[in-house]
């Protein structure tokens, strides 16, 4: 996973990313404009399209392939154009912006181990991949992920038309949905994952999406010295909780789930020091703001504020987390 910041130029460039002193060509990435009131976009490899086909993390529309800016990837990153403007903010001349990446395993090949067929991009050794179906006219379903292991993390949208993002975290469990685009709490309901949590080799899909629709799902699986998927309770201090990843990390994306409260993300190419102060917040467009939110430590990270947001006394908050050195020896700085 890779988390790179560029300054719109207005023209073509390419944005590189560097992890452990080596790019990579990611398979879905996600560009918000740091210093506007833009749309988070995301693009990724098995939806692919050209131009690029767009979903929006704080909006329930449906897909599009607006001219972006984004042209696409590279071996060493992401490609961008001039025409960066309009509803398609990623290369805007005198704004700044960040990419966060993640390399799953090309443009897919096709996976019948669930009740449905599916194309999946899986990158088993990073947890990661993207799964591309369409669910069944009627009933439940199951989808397979390629990953090997159980994912602890997905997000689903409709591609084809206007819906809610609809997830699932293992901290709360296959009882319960997460919607990335609004402010709700935890939702309980059987319609989205029909009470089962993944396997290692399938994810149930409730009949609340049944319909023969077309829908994209990125699964998350943890990975020691890599990844993690967690919650903590806060306690209203500014002195808060401590929550072990085994890695320092890079990116940091939490919500409360017991309680309304928007998503936020911080990352270390924003927040390269200790207090990380910067959000961005998926389920809203506004631009980065500052507050004094984070320390992120050689082995996970500490809450530091008060606010509801992030450190309710008695609060529950899941988060998703990916390591800075994954794999290696990290250090506090």
């Amino acid at each position: 996973m890779a988390a790179s910041i560029w300054n719109g130029s207005g023209g073509s460039q390419t944005v590189a990313n560097t992890v452990n002193g080596i790019s990579f060509q990611p398979d879905m990435v996600w560009i918000k404009s740091r210093s506007t009131a833009t749309d988070h976009q995301v693009f990724d490899v098995v939806r692919g399209g050209n131009p690029p086909k767009r979903l929006l993390t704080d909006s329930t529309g449906a897909e599009s392939s607006t001219a972006t800016g984004y042209v696409g990837t590279t071996s060493t990153g992401i490609e961008l154009d001039g025409s960066g403007g309009g509803g398609g903010d990623t290369n805007v001349s005198g704004r700044t912006y960040v990419g966060w990446q993640w390399k799953a395993n090309g443009a897919g090949v096709t996976n019948t181990a669930g009740s449905v067929t599916a194309t999946v991009s899986a990158n088993p050794t990073a947890g990661f991949s993207i799964i591309k179906y369409t669910t069944p006219a009627s009933g439940t379903c199951t989808v397979g992920h390629g990953l090997g292991v159980a994912p602890a993390f997905f997000m689903q949208k409709e591609t084809g038309a206007s819906t809610n993002w609809s997830g699932y975290h293992s901290a709360i469990g296959a009882t319960k949905a997460i919607q990335l685009n609004t402010t709700s709490a935890a939702i309980t309901n059987s319609v989205y994952w029909n009470n089962t949590d993944p396997t290692s080799t399938v994810i149930t899909i409730g009949s609340g999406f049944a319909g023969s629709y077309a829908e994209i799902l990125y699964a998350f699986a943890p990975i020691a010295g890599y990844s993690a998927f967690g919650s903590y309770t806060g306690n209203g201090s500014t002195d808060g909780p401590f929550v072990y990843l085994g890695f320092r990390p890079r990116f940091v994306m939490w919500k409360r789930s017991d309680s309304t409260g928007s998503w936020y993300i911080q990352d270390t190419s924003r927040n390269p020091y200790n207090q990380a102060t910067l959000s961005l917040y998926p389920n809203l467009s506004d631009a980065e703001t500052s507050g004094d939110d984070m320390d992120y430590l050689s082995n996970g990270f500490k809450v530091r504020d008060t606010f509801s947001y992030i450190n309710a006394s008695g609060g529950t908050y899941i988060y998703a987390a990916f390591a800075e050195n994954p794999f290696t020896l990290s250090r506090a700085r």
